[in-house]
């Protein structure tokens, strides 16, 4: 694969967060991914590890949400842990934790021990249920938060069980996605009163906050609680996926009246010919016709056709296929760093854009570095069982 680079700096910069410092207790999942879009955009990233592995542990040097970061690694258990985050966090801008309600406090980490000595201090706290609430104590996953939130029960056909749309909607969109917007709404309160505050990012809050648009649609009477029946859903047959000849796929998008001219005349149909769009009654017509239509050929031939037009249909392409995209690799959205393939930073900014400075931090492998650099020597002298 040949990818190029994202858009070259203007001016040299690690990028808009350049000077920010932010702490991160590290974790699983949504935490570390919004560290490391702090650390994409310009922030230095000092994750804090365990002596041990957590339990989904793969390999750290392939770990790209650990990109951007450097790592120490500290026992909280041992005596002097609980003071060495401390002495940090009183450096730091913004400290990120993904324990369950109450550990980091029994650990002597909590808002309460780390802002006594910096009180600009942003602490960001990234958990699945929020820090009160009847379940905040309990365990979970992307899964059953996306499923309490009633995100899960949108996604998948009629006919089917839910689709279980990865660890995205919940962990990184609900959950990432939010904290890391907390915190730096909140670091520019801080910045402006010299005052920091907790932020509660629990993933069913911001898996909850993404469906908006839909409890509009709900009250407007304009959608269905009903699984795969709505125009965004699948159910319409112009907003949905279609398998083709080779048994690969085509998304299809073309809601505006002009799209689905040009996308009808490019599947070989002509629209006179067929029922009103516009009623639904006409929808599992107007599907059993598509379908049949795009079983005619293969996905490279479709994408052939639609390729370069209006009609809003793209192929459905796997990681490595997207990755080789010809628009994806002209903008540089996927990259080669560090002999990894990877997502860019993202989004883009013209004086100050992010960079992939470092590759995913071994954990302990920079403790020099960081007590240097953070004034730290203690970091340093730390026990044997600490680094």
């Amino acid at each position: 694969m040949s990818h190029h680079p994202p858009d070259p700096p203007t001016r040299v910069s690690a990028g808009p967060l350049d000077g920010v410092r932010v702490v991160e207790l590290a974790g699983i999942g949504p935490g570390p991914f919004a560290a490391m879009l702090l650390g994409d955009l310009g922030a230095d990233v000092v994750r804090v590890d365990r002596p041990t592995p957590g339990p989904l542990a793969g390999d750290p040097a392939h770990d790209v949400t650990n990109r951007n970061k450097r790592s120490v690694v500290v026992d909280l258990k041992a005596p002097g842990g609980p003071d060495t985050v401390q002495a940090l966090a009183a450096r730091a801008d913004i400290l990120v934790e993904g324990y369950r309600p109450g550990v980091a406090e029994r650990l002597g980490v909590g808002p309460e021990e780390c802002m006594a000595a910096n009180s600009a201090l942003v602490y960001g706290r990234m958990t699945g249920w929020g820090q009160r609430g009847p379940l905040a104590s309990l365990a979970g996953h992307d899964i059953g938060y996306i499923a309490t939130a009633g995100a899960l029960s949108l996604i998948g056909a009629a006919d089917g069980p839910p689709a279980v749309p990865a660890n995205l909607l919940g962990d990184y969109a609900g959950g990432s996605l939010y904290l890391t917007t907390g915190v730096l709404a909140a670091l520019l309160t801080a910045r402006t009163t010299g005052r920091g505050q907790v932020v509660d990012a629990a993933i069913v809050d911001g898996t909850a906050h993404l469906t908006a648009l839909f409890w509009g649609m709900l009250a407007a009477g304009t959608w269905r609680e009903a699984r795969g029946s709505n125009l965004l859903d699948g159910g319409c047959p112009y907003y949905r996926v279609y398998e083709t000849g080779d048994g690969g796929w085509m998304a299809v998008g073309a809601l505006e009246p002009r799209f689905y001219t040009t996308f009808v005349a490019l599947l070989g149909l002509d629209d006179e010919d067929l029922p009103d769009r516009a009623d639904p009654r006409n929808w599992p017509a107007l599907q059993a016709r598509f379908t049949a239509r795009f079983k005619t050929a293969s996905r490279e031939e479709w994408t052939a056709v639609f390729e370069g037009t209006d009609a809003c249909v793209a192929p459905v392409l796997s990681l490595r296929e997207a990755a080789d995209h010809p628009h994806l690799t002209g903008r540089g959205t996927y990259t080669e760093a560090h002999g990894v393939t990877q997502p860019a930073p993202a989004p883009r900014f013209s004086a100050t854009p992010g960079t992939l400075r470092l590759p995913p931090a071994v954990p302990g492998a920079h403790t020099a570095e960081v007590a240097r650099d953070w004034d730290l020597p203690r970091l340093s002298e730390l026990p044997k069982g600490h680094r």
